[in-house]
């Protein structure tokens, strides 16, 4: 409460507020409203960092895709991202977070009040300072769902319809993410069985991966990619600066992924981690790029840039599950792991004619079931039945929901533009425009 007293200055009166401070509530201090403060930063930095990733995979699928296909591309991703944010807050957040029991609690809410954000001006005495505000976590989870659909954009490019495409992850983002999400990070059954994923290389990648091998699997490979007699024709990317571009900016995203995952910064131990966490996320992206690197000099007798950039990104998913504990030669080693594992995997899906035009399967789910085993090595809590397990129940889950989902797709409203249309390219044919208007198509 403010009270007034009258104080004369230079013969004027002025009326100036007094505190009743005895009435008052004494102010917070730092030590209690600190980790409040920086936490909630931390998820803000964090945040945008992970949705720098989705420039990131703009750039990457543009560049890897032929150039007559391009625009369809990036219409997909920022699509795609739109539409994920709107569903996750109109369903995907709370059922990824239920809170009490297993309920869609207030997925109607949202268009009638703004209960998932903090209210304007909230008072220290009314914020939960024992966490973030609700607005960071929401928008910093909010984040990774995007990432996960923009992992199956890039596996299906050049051959399927927009708006099928956007039904798909509608779905995904709204639905299937956030029920199997909610087991590990809503403190579901495989949270409580032990089951341990630090920022996501099963939960976002692996849940991607799988998501996009069912829609591989469906929509089948490009026309010309395999011939009759098991030929690989290679469809070169239009432009590999861009695939380049858009690996820098994933590698400068994924400090945010893993380092905002310690989901706290309140004191010198979460500052510490997260500064560690970078680190160790660094050294694995470097070893997986160097590894991918040796071994396509030591296969194909030639260094092959796209298996460079995808052993940088394998690397990166290889230590999200657990980029905390190991040592630098530790996450050195994983990271490594995970870069072979892009340079082996490719020609196998190739033998099988899952055609993925970006490599995101050999990144995303190999690399990430391989980082998700890795975590047993330097996380003592964790052991490697419930690591399988949780491999399997989101492999199963995951899976078998988006294939059905996709022969859904395909039986009604068809998934696949017309041989005539992936010939002439999807600018033009399902945009009506060309992201490179001067040059001939790719």
């Amino acid at each position: 409460m403010n009270t007034f007293k009258t104080l004369t200055l230079g013969g004027a009166l002025l009326a100036l507020p007094s505190m009743a401070l005895a009435q008052d509530a004494p102010a917070p201090t730092f030590d209690e409203i600190g980790p409040y403060i920086m936490t909630t930063l931390l998820f803000l930095v964090a945040g945008f960092l992970v949705f720098f990733m989705a420039a990131g995979f703009a750039m990457l699928e543009a560049g890897l895709v032929r150039s007559k296909n391009v625009a369809m591309q990036l219409t997909k991703n920022i699509a795609l991202f739109s539409f994920a944010a709107i569903m996750y807050w109109l369903i995907g957040f709370n059922l990824m977070y239920p809170g009490d029991g297993w309920t869609i609690a207030g997925w109607v809410g949202p268009f009638f009040d703004q209960t998932v954000l903090d209210p304007v001006g909230i008072a220290a005495a009314d914020a939960d300072l024992g966490y973030a505000s609700i607005g960071s976590d929401f928008f910093f989870q909010l984040v990774f769902v995007a990432a996960t659909a923009s992992i199956v954009s890039g596996a299906l490019a050049e051959r399927i319809k927009l708006w099928p495409f956007l039904i798909f992850v509608v779905v995904l983002t709204g639905v299937f993410y956030p029920i199997s999400g909610s087991w590990q990070w809503g403190g579901g059954w495989l949270s409580e069985a032990g089951f341990s994923d630090f920022a996501g290389s099963t939960v976002v990648h692996s849940v991607g991966g799988w998501a996009a091998l069912a829609g591989a699997i469906i929509l089948g490979p490009r026309l010309g990619k395999y011939t009759k007699e098991g030929k690989v024709n290679p469809f070169p990317g239009s432009n590999l600066a861009l695939a380049t571009l858009g690996t820098f900016i994933l590698w400068l995203g994924w400090f945010g992924f893993n380092g905002g995952s310690q989901l706290a910064a309140g004191t010198v131990g979460d500052i510490s981690d997260v500064s560690r966490i970078f680190a160790n996320t660094n050294m694995a992206a470097a070893a997986g790029a160097a590894a991918a690197l040796i071994m396509t000099q030591l296969v194909y007798k030639k260094i092959d840039l796209t298996m460079v950039l995808n052993g940088a990104l394998a690397g990166l998913v290889s230590i999200t599950a657990e980029p905390l504990a190991p040592s630098l030669f530790g996450a050195l080693w994983i990271g490594a792991v995970g870069g072979i594992i892009v340079v082996l995997t490719v020609p196998m899906l190739d033998k099988f004619k899952i055609d993925d035009v970006v490599g995101a399967i050999p990144v995303h789910l190999f690399a990430g079931i391989w980082g998700t085993i890795a975590v047993v090595f330097y996380n003592s809590d964790a052991n490697l039945m419930t690591q399988l397990l949780g491999i399997f129940a989101y492999g199963v889950f995951t899976f078998g929901a988006c294939l059905i989902l996709w022969i859904v797709l395909k039986a009604t409203i068809g998934i696949r533009v017309s041989e005539e249309a992936e010939v002439n390219g999807l600018d033009t044919t399902e945009l009506g425009m060309e992201a490179y208007p001067e040059f001939s198509k790719g």
